[in-house]
């Protein structure tokens, strides 16, 4: 039988980081007296790389210095705040969900656009991190999602053809990475984006709970 893997998004997928993320961002905002974003705003950017996003709620240049210093300040506040509550925060059905899929033979791999360090300390706080044989973060790529780079580096490591693999994920920018990687994709509605904009990029499956994304995945060539 030919290996068969499952790349998972983080934020949104397998824990439900939003709302701690919403918090942090205006924490960052407040303590370096910046403007604060509502919280609508700041969820539209979740899926984005950290400095993508802060330029985006600042109206600045990727590279603007206060971006930059929002990045910095985030990592650590982020560590204060979400990671002491992340065994809380994983969604219903992901422990058992993972275990399943391993014991059917899946290799099981993280796409996030979390930077690297933030995504296995938010793993190894949820006590996901050894369900996962590689983890990509967004530093890692040349290009962060939709670009297909994290998918091509997860499908080089673990030995694996695309047409062997999915992407879950909650945002369209999951689901366009698959497409642009030649995978299939499982857009999750319990995230970030909405029922109409996960199905604006065409999913191959559309799921509303973890179960459903273990179920989707076992008809995975």
């Amino acid at each position: 039988m030919s290996r068969r893997c499952v790349v998972f998004d983080l934020d949104g997928t397998l824990v439900d980081t939003p709302t701690g993320i919403v918090t942090t961002f205006a924490a960052v905002f407040a303590q370096l007296g910046l403007p604060t974003a509502d919280s609508g705003a700041i969820r539209s950017t979740i899926g984005l790389p950290l400095p993508a996003a802060f330029a985006k709620l600042l109206g600045v240049a990727t590279d603007d210095p206060v971006a930059a210093d929002c990045v910095e300040l985030y990592q650590s506040t982020f560590r204060r705040i979400v990671l002491p509550m992340a065994t809380q925060l994983v969604f219903p059905g992901v422990h058992d969900g993972l275990e399943e899929l391993e014991d059917n033979g899946f290799l099981l791999a993280v796409a996030t656009s979390k930077f690297i360090a933030n995504a296995e300390a938010l793993l190894t706080a949820a006590g996901l991190r050894e369900h996962f044989k590689i983890v990509v973060g967004a530093d890692q790529v040349p290009a962060p999602k939709p670009d297909p780079a994290s998918g091509f580096l997860v499908l080089t490591a673990l030995d694996v053809a695309a047409a062997n693999a999915v992407m879950v994920g909650d945002t369209t920018h999951d689901v366009l990475m698959a497409h642009a990687a030649g995978m299939a994709s499982i857009g999750v509605t319990y995230g970030v984006h909405s029922v109409e904009q996960l199905l604006s990029a065409n999913p191959t499956w559309l799921v509303d709970s973890f179960a459903g994304v273990v179920a989707a995945a076992k008809e995975c060539p």
